[in-house]
């Protein structure tokens, strides 16, 4: 078995689809897969708790409209329908549901890999 990394910067596209749904529990980042048509797929436990939303209520809703309208802009929505190819990481305000979170997100997508992943980073405080 080749040792893979699966830190928040580090892990690819691949690598995370190739993830069971226990596996992608363990990440210690937020994790939230969604198809072509942004109805989310995956919802990983660490978001569930961080979010405080079960994967219930967030499994095959509109990712934009529904689970996270606060991402419904151009620097994230606009960004998965402008690129066929995307791995970026962007400095995130949550406010949907919370008081303003701090948050890195990833953002990744692959014309190979149907799903798409956002992948959420909390902040630790200093």
């Amino acid at each position: 078995m080749t040792n893979i990394d699966y830190g928040f910067e580090t892990i690819g596209i691949a690598q995370l689809a190739a993830l069971d749904a226990d596996r992608l529990d363990e990440l210690p980042y937020g994790v939230i897969g969604f198809a072509p048509d942004f109805l989310v797929t995956h919802y990983n436990a660490t978001e569930s708790r961080n979010a405080g939303l079960s994967a219930a209520r967030i499994l095959a809703r509109h990712i934009f409209e529904e689970v996270a309208p606060c991402m419904n802009n151009f620097m994230v929505a606009q960004r998965f329908l402008d690129a066929q190819t995307l791995d970026e990481i962007i400095p995130y305000v949550l406010t949907l549901r919370m008081r303003p979170t701090p948050v890195r997100l990833r953002l990744l997508m692959s014309p190979e890999i149907a799903t798409r992943y956002l992948l959420i980073e909390r902040k630790v405080a200093a």
